[in-house]
Formats: structure tokens, sequence, C-alpha cells
């Protein structure tokens, strides 16, 4: 007899989710370029406070990375980010990721969503995509791209007709402006790469990843 996976309810994905998101309060948005760059760039942004990471599937090193960082680095939280479909989200839980996060939605996508054990954060930018979401029991969001969308603003509004709603917002969050996204009480944590900066990493400078990580996260002390 064919043995099943136990069934995760959407509530046990939303409380895993919350979980994590109250843990990380900053989400760092990863895009890998080098298999050697994984484990010193995961060292240096755990050794700063960040101990949840999205890595994105942007790069051709994404599901390698994932792998990696499960097998060698199981302390951390490791999920996948800008899973576009089915298959990239069947090839992101075969990597072992313990969150999905997608930029946008697919009907498709929530629906294989829902049958999986992994939680996922539905990127949406406005009401409608909130209501595709919810419908299926969804009720946790990445707000993307965050600023453009209508940033704070925006939040503050929807949380009028979603009370039950929170959201991670990501894109163009930075130090300037982190600590109004984390003043609104429907906001559970947000998504960043500022302390990501292309040539730190090109040129292997984890000590300035670290700090930088670390000065991000004092902003919200």
């Amino acid at each position: 007899m064919k043995n099943t996976p136990p069934t995760v309810s959407m509530a046990d994905k939303v409380a895993l989710i919350d979980s994590l998101c109250a843990k990380a309060r900053i989400l760092p948005v990863i895009t890998i370029a080098r298999e050697q760059d994984v484990l010193p760039l995961a060292d240096a942004l755990a050794a700063g406070g960040l101990t949840a990471l999205e890595v994105t599937l942007r790069s051709q090193f994404g599901l390698k990375a994932i792998q990696i960082l499960r097998e060698q680095r199981p302390e951390l939280v490791t999920g996948a980010g800008t899973v576009l479909d089915r298959s990239m989200l069947a090839a992101a839980e075969a990597a072992g990721s313990q969150f999905i996060v997608t930029p946008g939605i697919t009907r498709d996508l929530l629906e294989a969503s829902v049958d999986s054990a992994i939680p996922l954060l539905p990127g949406i930018s406005n009401a409608s995509g909130i209501m595709e979401g919810y419908g299926l029991g969804y009720r946790r969001f990445k707000l993307f791209p965050a600023e453009v969308s209508g940033g704070v603003a925006a939040i503050k509004a929807l949380g009028g007709p979603f009370g039950e709603v929170k959201f991670c917002p990501t894109g163009g969050v930075s130090p300037a402006n982190i600590k109004s996204y984390m003043a609104l009480k429907n906001v559970m944590c947000v998504g960043g790469s500022w302390m990501l900066d292309p040539e730190w990493i090109k040129n292997g400078d984890w000590a300035r990843i670290q700090e930088c990580t670390a000065e991000a996260l004092a902003l919200l002390d």
C-alpha cells in the first residue's frame, strides 16, 4: 500500500510562516552567482543575526544552494524564492526547501501548494491577488514590489478589508524605510537584499556583509 504524506492544514502552514517571520524579521533575498559563495555567505548572514534565508531560483545555482544549506547548515531555515510554476515548486521541495516564496500568483501554483506540506508565501501587488489566494485559505502574502505597489500606505489601506491578512513587503525595502514597515501591525517581516551587495559577495567581503546585517537588525531594536 502506497504511503501518503500527512496532511498539513492551511492553518498549520500559516502558523509556520508566522513563526518563521517572527524569528527572521528580515528575510534576505539571495541570488547565488557562484556555488563557492553559498556557505560563506550563509555564515556571514547568520553571524549577523539572519538565520532564515530565501534563496531565489533566479540562477542556475539556486536549487544546488538549497541542497547544500539543508545538508551542511541544517540549523538555518532555508526556503526557495522566485518559484514561478508547479514544476519549480516540485523542484524546490525536492531540494529540501522549508518554505516557498513567489513573486506573483497563478491559480495553478496556489492550488498545487495547498496540497503541499511546505508553507507558501505568495506574492501579490493588489487586493485582487489577495482575494485569489484568500479563497483557497491563504492569509499571509508577500507584497511585491512593495514600494512600487504603494508601500506603507498600501499596506495600511489593505488592512481594512483584509483584517486577517499579514504581509512581508519586499522590493524597495531599505534601512531608510524598514522601521516604517515594521511598525505596521499587519507586517510580520520584510524581505531585502541591501546587505547582499554583489561586489561584496564577488570580493568575498563576508565581514562587511555580517556588519551590514547586524546593523539592519539593530534598526529594529
